[in-house]
């Protein structure tokens, strides 16, 4: 009887069976259904509204409040009213970057309009920055009673905190400009000898210069008028128009109608003499600017729950986001990646012509728009009023 002898029973490959659901079952959680893991930051990150704009993730309240900050007047490096104003009028702008965006004729429109403002500071932004009002105020007084600075009213613009009226120039900088204005060296001389005289403060009587001379200082842009016009003459003030010749009077004494009508119309002239303002060239372009300022800002605060926002939050949205000059934005430039938009796409520049955050913020805080506040937790936090 033959034997059949094979490796089959030996060598055989033998697959190892699959758990029993009771070895799977003995686990407390098997039996629950499994969900995929999704993560989930409440930190305080920045998203994309469906409208465009920023939403923080701060909750629907608003910013916990610890008391009032003195963060301005603690981190501005000025101790009096003169420092205060030579603060203001170097601090109104940022440098241009380096990749502005904009070509070499919109820089040079920037530039040339960045010159020509008036260095002026307003009464406001100068009691922010030492917040000391007492002292300040005081310090004012005796600075223009010593010809050191000059104080400015400009008529219709409000003269309280929110107003843009009441301005301080120091009073060299008022005489460079006098000094590199187009009128005559003869005009120049006699209106800063004008303007050194203690009873002259913001309003100058009409007596002290001819009408020629009126009219070049207005044109100029160192005297304006109340009235804003003359009829058939728009944009030229009404100038003061001089009393009839003595001729005329003794006519006028004998009956003359014309004598009659000329000393009539020379008393109307006399009583309706319009009142000369002391002014600096372009400070209609720089209230506007800084009117335009004092409005973004604030629009951007509002764009907050609560129109509360953190300072440093409402920074980046002033700056927009644009490219900078750190080591991951270059390396992002690099790669050929998105690093931001050029600073020449941006309000602060299409329209602020680069208009600082911290100074807008200020003035802002001066005009008692606005007011800035502890958190405790994000550092200073600014709200509209």
């Amino acid at each position: 009887m033959p034997l059949r002898i094979t490796s089959a029973p030996v060598s055989g490959v033998k697959k190892r069976r699959k758990p029993s659901n009771t070895a799977l079952r003995s686990s407390p959680f098997a039996s629950h259904a499994r969900r995929r893991a999704i993560a989930q930051s409440f930190t305080d990150v920045k998203s994309n509204d469906p409208s465009g704009e920023f939403r923080e993730e701060y909750g629907p309240g608003p910013l916990p409040d610890i008391g009032m900050s003195r963060y301005i007047p603690e981190t501005t490096p000025v101790e009096d009213v003169i420092q205060a104003i030579c603060h203001i009028r170097d601090s109104f702008f940022e440098d241009l970057p380096t990749r502005t965006g904009m070509n070499s004729t919109r820089v040079a429109e920037l530039l040339n309009l960045r010159r020509s403002l008036p260095p002026l500071a307003s009464v406001a932004h100068v009691h922010t920055l030492l917040d000391i009002p007492t002292k300040v105020e005081r310090e004012i007084v005796d600075s223009v009673n010593s010809g050191r600075i000059r104080r400015l009213i400009v008529p219709g613009r409000g003269n309280d905190a929110a107003g843009l009226g009441d301005c301080l120039v120091l009073s060299e900088d008022w005489e460079r400009l006098v000094r590199d204005s187009s009128i005559g060296s003869h005009l120049k001389d006699k209106f800063l000898d004008v303007l050194s005289r203690p009873d002259v403060t913001f309003a100058v009587p009409d007596t002290l210069f001819s009408a020629p001379e009126c009219m070049a200082l207005v044109r100029a842009g160192f005297l304006v008028s109340s009235s804003s016009s003359v009829k058939g003459s728009p944009g030229i003030i009404s100038l003061p128009t001089f009393p009839p010749t003595s001729s005329s009077g003794n006519s006028a004494s004998r009956g003359d109608p014309a004598a009659l009508d000329d000393k009539e119309g020379g008393s109307r002239s006399r009583c309706h003499t319009t009142v000369l303002f002391l002014s600096l060239p372009n400070t209609g372009p720089y209230l506007r600017l800084l009117s335009s300022g004092r409005a973004h800002l604030l629009a951007l605060i509002r764009k907050s729950n609560s129109s509360e926002v953190p300072l440093h939050l409402l920074r980046d949205r002033w700056d927009g986001a644009v490219e900078t000059d750190k080591s991951f934005s270059a390396a992002k430039r690099i790669r050929g990646e998105h690093a931001g938009i050029l600073p020449g796409r941006t309000k602060k520049w299409k329209e602020l012509c680069g208009m600082n955050f911290r100074w807008v913020l200020e003035e802002a805080l001066g005009a008692g728009l606005i007011e800035i506040f502890d958190t405790g937790s994000v550092g200073p936090g600014v709200r509209c009023l």
